[in-house]
Order: structure tokens, then C-alpha cells, then sequence
């Protein structure tokens, strides 16, 4: 996976979610704040990864979030970014 693959998703992400009320205390809020919820996708080439799938990776402990970065950021670890 190389930088400018992560770095596009990790702009993808927090673009998605600029209009977000951070803090975003639960897995359900999270994913209501994307856009398109469940369904809103980032792609860059073949890497694709809907919010869903990305909320999958997340636990409780991860909350509550206090910025679009640090969602992207937590998403983006676990996935192996």
C-alpha cells in the first residue's frame, strides 16, 4: 500500500465527514454523520472501503471521537494502512 493510496483515502474520509458535529461518541453516530451513511464509499484505484465496512473495524473504545482525522486515522490503522 503506498502513502499516496492512504493519503487519498485518509482525504476521502474526512472529507466526507467535514460537516460532522465531532464529538461523535457512538458507532451509530458515526456512521449517520457520513454523508450517505453505510453506503458512502471511498475509492482510490481498486482500494474501496465503504463507511461500513470501515465501522466494522472500529470497537467501543475508540469512542468518542474528536476530529474527522482521528476517524480517518483509527480506520486507516486497522485496516493496515
Amino acid at each position: 500500500m503506498t502513502n499516496s493510496v492512504k493519503d487519498q483515502l485518509h482525504a476521502q474520509i474526512t472529507g466526507a465527514l467535514k460537516g460532522a458535529n465531532f464529538p461523535i461518541k457512538t458507532p451509530a453516530d458515526l456512521i449517520a454523520a457520513f454523508p450517505m451513511g453505510a453506503d458512502t464509499t471511498c475509492q482510490v484505484g481498486d482500494v474501496k472501503m465503504t463507511a461500513g465496512d470501515a465501522g466494522k473495524l472500529l470497537t467501543a473504545s475508540d469512542f468518542p471521537f474528536k476530529s474527522a482525522d482521528s476517524v480517518a486515522d483509527t480506520i486507516l490503522s486497522r485496516a493496515g494502512m
